[in-house]
């Protein structure tokens, strides 16, 4: 059985600052040399009409996975070949309309070197990221990506750790700088990320989550606030929009207009709720999207919105509760 080995925290803490201090050193070194290579590999993939086809042997290949489901999602078609099975029929998946990224930190990698005379003969572009500039890889490559550290995290300087580091960060740079190139939207990103909350949070409007009907209360500016209280309890929003006889909104009675109500001594059976209403109520619209809904509530300090059509017609309601059950906030 192994000898029990007592660190105390604070060596520990040390320890893991620092590894964070050899990457992040690592990461504004590689920044300072970013050159004309990078621009040349972002034309390359906006110019490119197929895929960029991304591989890479064992750790490389890890952040290649990684970049190309980066690329991928943030517009530029993308997927990862390895390259062990690229020279057993896989190679066949990489077209003269793509784009090759390959990623070695030596760029003496055998099994990227044994396709290499392959890719070279399609005549597809080709995008070497490496820590080598004078390697082979390198110096096939139509655009270069110097991704060298001065020396890994690992004590022993062995285990890829500062150059995974530089070159997932070299691919996260090439991912954005494309992305605004090509004008890429929020709603574009959403539309590579259906599932889950940010999905719901990108892609869902204002008319997919709000109450419509009989469900969005209503009543009359001659109604006397009492009445107007018992439309609100009956619906459960909080409010309720005072609206004119052909549904046009004209304000909106909340919980803090009753305050003022009774604040201002009015008698709840008389008064009539037009009176004492919000008249510059905050409205949307049905195709706003969701995300959108909410930052205008956090801005405004408000929890419930009315949603009404161009002539000013009430279509809807919703609160902070409708947008929290269908996974927005």
């Amino acid at each position: 059985m192994a000898a029990e080995t007592h660190i105390d925290d604070g060596l520990i803490k040390k320890l893991g600052r620092e590894v964070l201090d050899v990457e992040a050193a690592a990461l504004l070194d590689l920044r300072e040399r970013l050159d004309g290579g990078f621009v040349r590999a972002c034309r390359y993939c906006l110019e490119c009409s197929g895929r960029v086809v991304v591989t890479g042997m064992g750790k490389s290949g890890h952040v290649g996975g990684k970049i190309a489901a980066t690329l991928a999602s943030t517009g530029t078609p993308a997927f990862f070949v390895h390259p062990g099975e690229a020279s057993h029929g896989d190679l066949g998946m990489i077209t003269p309309k793509d784009v090759v990224l390959a990623i070695s930190n030596s760029g003496e990698t055998p099994e990227i070197l044994t396709i290499l005379p392959l890719i070279k003969r399609l005549g597809v572009p080709l995008v070497a990221m490496t820590g080598k500039p004078g390697s082979t890889l390198a110096g096939a490559a139509d655009a270069h990506l110097d991704v060298g550290v001065a020396k890994e995290a690992c004590p022993l300087n062995l285990a890829p750790t500062a150059s995974t580091t530089a070159a997932l960060a070299m691919g996260d740079a090439l991912a954005v700088a494309l992305l605004n190139s090509r004008g890429f939207t929020r709603e574009d990103f959403a539309f590579s990320h259906p599932g889950g909350q940010l999905g719901r949070r990108l892609l869902l409007h204002v008319r997919d989550i709000m109450r419509t009907g009989e469900r969005v209360p209503r009543v009359a500016p001659d109604l006397v606030v009492a009445e107007g209280l018992f439309e609100i309890s009956r619906k459960g929003l909080g409010m309720t929009a005072v609206v004119d006889a052909e549904d046009r909104v004209l304000g909106i009675y909340t919980d803090g207009d009753l305050r003022r109500t009774l604040d201002g001594k009015h008698e709840l059976t008389t008064t009539p709720i037009g009176s004492v209403m919000t008249r510059n109520v905050k409205t949307v619209r049905g195709d706003m999207l969701a995300a959108e809904a909410v930052r205008l509530m956090e801005t405004y300090s408000i929890t419930a919105l009315l949603v009404v059509a161009a002539d000013g017609r009430l279509e809807g309601a919703f609160n902070v509760h409708d947008l929290l059950q269908a996974g927005v906030m």
